[in-house]
């Protein structure tokens, strides 16, 4: 079994993306699919993420 986490600037609310260690990630409106990532594919995208990212003054 999968512990999924949705990210914390989510709050209570059910309309977010989720992701599950070593599976991928899913729309937590249909949990019953996910897309598949690895683990390289998920750093990169972090990379990216983090790099076009506003810096907050």
């Amino acid at each position: 079994m999968t512990e999924w986490r949705k990210s914390s600037y989510s709050g209570d609310g059910d309309n977010c993306v989720e992701i599950g260690r070593g599976v991928g990630i899913r729309d937590s409106k249909a949990p019953a699919t996910h897309l598949p990532v690895s683990a390289q594919a998920w750093s990169a995208f972090l990379a990216l993420a983090s790099a076009a990212a506003p810096v907050e003054q």
